[in-house]
């Protein structure tokens, strides 16, 4: 039986993040690919992702940016990244108003867990004002050291839900497959979102036991 929602944010209860990513393109004349490219090159000569890093909060967002610029060959600057991305993103109303539902109406309790950037923390809880009326729980990567899909951050999510909830108790919305592939890998039920009406109705299939 359906106890708990654990829901993301950037992708679920917003705008496409892409969207986002790729006005900062048209703005600043940096070919997104050049900048995920660089951080791929920093992968293989470290053998740590610095998005990885920062969504953990190991490193700071100007040390993810500088390292960036700086394998880009510097002359790059990604300061305005930041900003650019948080004007064009926009709340999902039709998914806050669902998920708020699955609390207020069908008595589940609810968890936010997303994977984020410290610094980005007042400016996406400013989005969703209303996110201590519909979570119980909000599990921010940064600021626990781990990252979807790393088991232990689902772990606690539903560890700091309380009471008897488990993890086959809950169902998880995601716009990410490999977060959706880990959470069914604990025992959770877990829809990708890739609409709102695709979402909401493979999330109320499951709450109606089909």
């Amino acid at each position: 039986m359906t106890r708990a929602v654990v829901c993301d944010f950037g992708g679920v209860l917003t705008t496409p993040l892409i969207e986002s990513f790729l006005e900062y393109q048209k703005q600043s004349g940096i070919p997104f690919e050049d900048i995920v490219g660089a951080m791929g090159q920093l992968t293989e000569r470290t053998g740590k992702n610095p998005l990885h890093e920062l969504e953990k909060g190991a490193i700071t967002e100007d040390e993810f940016l500088t390292s960036i610029e700086q394998e880009m060959g510097g002359g790059v600057s990604l300061r305005e990244l930041h900003q650019v991305y948080f004007d064009h993103l926009r709340p999902n109303e039709e998914m806050i108003a669902f998920v708020r539902s699955l609390r207020v109406e069908r008595g589940l309790q609810s968890a936010l867990l997303t994977n984020n950037v410290r610094e980005w923390e007042p400016k996406w809880r400013s989005m969703l004002p209303e996110i201590d009326e519909i979570f119980e729980v909000v599990v921010d990567s940064a600021f626990v050291g781990m990252r979807k899909p790393d088991p232990r951050i689902y772990e606690l999510t539903v560890e700091l839900l309380g009471g008897a909830i488990r993890l086959e108790d809950c169902v998880f919305i995601d716009d990410i497959e490999v977060n959706c592939e880990a959470a069914r890998s604990l025992g959770m039920a877990a829809v990708q979102f890739r609409s709102n009406e695709q979402a909401i109705a493979e999330v109320q299939t499951l709450l109606d036991g089909g």
